[in-house]
């Protein structure tokens, strides 16, 4: 499949600063060569990734490797910290859940944070893309939404290329017909600490209570895990040892979260401090668009 990237996707593109061209000889091997099935990469600049996709998935390209994973159990047993047990959110609303979310004490993230951070309020709520981030920065906490400043600036110029938006323009659900440009964006965990540390394990699961229902009400199609934190809370379940597998390795698979295909890619904090594997994260882009043109 070949996407036509209009002059404003083009340039969109040209602003995030894919403009690497590398020579078949000198590609990058850490790359994971892509499968036959995403070869056709969406077509760019000409001189921006358009060459380096076609070096990374044209270079020994191998048969897709499909990992299912089995999500957890949705309700969570009773949480540390306070002691407070983990919500049942199964059968809450839009409007019950971002409650539960914002007084959630079912684990010691909540210790000292300022606020929950979750989907912004004009997030679309009926989304073909969902995208799962880190755990909030300093930046997200003030916002109280995810991808604030300079990174949310980078991910919405990815979302533009692909003719994506993470904005419905008001906080009603998005008709289903706009579902199919909407991108719904949430962190792994809600909450920063106030000392700022990584999650564990457990506190990943705990919060997952809370990304199964937004699953459950988004209703993607396809899912990007943006950072290794993001591919753990997600994958844990069911793939053993992967706490300690770099994210380079996860790329160029697709997982499975409750049937919903899954793709690892670099969170856009990271691709604003190496410049050099943002054409890495358009083939990553690439593979979950063609992820969603197959049915997963």
């Amino acid at each position: 499949m070949s996407l036509a990237l209009d002059p404003r996707q083009r340039a969109m593109l040209q602003e995030m600063g894919v403009r690497v061209w590398l020579p078949a000889a000198a590609a990058d091997l850490a790359a994971p060569a892509l499968p036959a099935a995403v070869q056709a990469a969406p077509e760019a600049p000409s001189n921006a990734i358009e060459n380096v996709a076609t070096n990374i998935t044209t270079t020994g390209a191998t048969a897709q490797k499909i990992l299912k994973t089995s999500a957890p159990p949705e309700t969570r047993g009773t949480a540390t910290g306070s002691g407070v047990p983990a919500t049942d959110v199964a059968g809450l609303d839009w409007p019950a859940l971002t409650q539960a979310i914002a007084t959630c004490q079912a684990c010691p993230l909540c210790i000292g944070r300022r606020t929950a951070v979750q989907a912004a309020p004009d997030a679309p709520r009926l989304a073909d893309w969902l995208l799962v981030g880190e755990p909030p920065d300093d930046a997200d906490e003030q916002a109280g939404a995810p991808f604030a400043g300079a990174a949310g600036q980078l991910l919405d110029n990815m979302l533009k290329a692909l003719g994506l938006s993470r904005h419905a323009g008001s906080g009603v659900a998005a008709p289903a017909a706009q579902a199919t440009t909407a991108a719904y964006v949430t962190p792994i965990v809600k909450c920063r600490p106030a000392q700022t540390r990584n999650p564990t394990q457990a506190e990943l699961a705990s919060c997952e209570n809370y990304l199964r229902r937004e699953v459950a009400l988004v209703q993607p199609k396809v899912i990007l895990a943006l950072g290794r934190f993001a591919a753990q809370g997600l994958l844990q379940g069911s793939l053993p040892g992967l706490a300690g597998t770099p994210l380079g390795q996860l790329r160029g698979q697709i997982y499975r979260y409750q049937g919903i295909p899954v793709i690892v890619s670099y969170p856009p904090s990271y691709l604003l401090r190496s410049p050099q594997h943002k054409a890495r994260a358009w083939v990553d882009l690439c593979q979950a668009q063609e992820a969603l043109r197959r049915g997963g």
